[in-house]
C-alpha cells in the first residue's frame, strides 16, 4: 500500500471524526438551560433523549446538526479527495458515526448514530437519504418507537445503496448499521421486555 493509498483512508476518517464528535445535543441543552442532557432519561447526546427534556425546538435542532455533521464530512471528503471521492466520502462518513458514537470529548460516550448515519446517506446519495429518512419515519410513527424506526433504516440503508448501483462501499455502510444495532442493544433488550419508552415519553 502506498502513502497515497493510506492517506486516502487515514484523513477522510479525520475529518469525520472531528465532524461527528461535536456533541451537539449537549452543547444546545447546556446553552438554552436545559441541564446536563447525560443525566436526563436513558443519558444519551441524541435527539430522542433531548425531547424528553420537554425542549421539541432544541430536539430538532439536535436532530438536524447531528443529521447535517454526517452530511458535511461525506460531502467535504468528497470535494477534498477528487481521486476516489466514493471511497473518501463513505470513509469520512465512518468517521463521522464513530466520533458521534465515541467522542473523545466525552470520554467517548456520545450517542447512538441514528441522526449522524441518516445525514451521511444523504451525503452520499440523496435517493438513499430520502429512502432512509421515510423507512424511519414510517416505522417510528407506526409504532412509536424512535429505536426501532433508527435501526430500521440503518440496516436497510447498505441494501438500498446496493440496489442503487452504488455497491462499491456497501460494506461501510454495513459496519455502520451494526455498531447503531449494538449502540441499541439495551433497547433490544427493553423491547423484548415490552419496557421501551414512546416517542416523547419522559424517563
Amino acid at each position: 500500500m502506498t502513502l497515497a493509498d493510506l492517506t486516502l483512508l487515514a484523513l477522510p476518517f479525520v475529518l469525520g471524526y472531528a465532524l461527528g464528535s461535536i456533541p451537539f445535543g449537549l452543547v444546545l441543552t447546556r446553552l438554552f438551560g436545559a441541564g446536563d442532557i447525560r443525566s436526563i432519561g436513558s443519558g444519551n447526546i441524541g435527539a430522542t433523549n433531548v425531547l424528553r427534556t420537554g425542549r421539541k425546538g432544541l430536539a430538532v435542532a439536535t436532530l438536524l446538526l447531528d443529521g447535517g455533521k454526517g452530511a458535511a464530512a461525506v460531502l467535504l471528503a468528497g470535494a477534498l479527495w477528487p481521486a476516489d471521492p466514493a471511497l473518501a466520502s463513505a470513509i469520512a462518513g465512518f468517521g463521522a458515526l464513530i466520533g458521534h458514537c465515541f467522542p473523545v470529548w466525552l470520554r467517548f460516550k456520545g450517542g447512538k448514530g441514528v441522526a449522524t448515519m441518516l445525514g451521511i446517506s444523504f451525503g452520499l446519495d440523496w435517493r438513499l437519504g430520502v429512502t432512509c429518512a421515510l423507512l424511519w419515519l414510517a416505522v417510528a410513527l407506526l409504532t412509536k418507537i424512535s429505536s426501532l424506526g433508527g435501526m430500521a433504516s440503518a440496516v436497510a440503508a447498505p441494501v438500498v445503496l446496493w440496489l442503487l448501483g452504488e455497491g462499491a462501499n456497501w460494506w461501510l455502510l454495513a459496519l455502520m448499521a451494526l455498531l447503531i444495532v449494538w449502540n441499541h442493544r439495551a433497547n433490544i433488550a427493553r423491547l423484548r421486555a415490552g419496557t421501551e419508552p414512546r416517542i416523547g415519553q419522559k424517563g
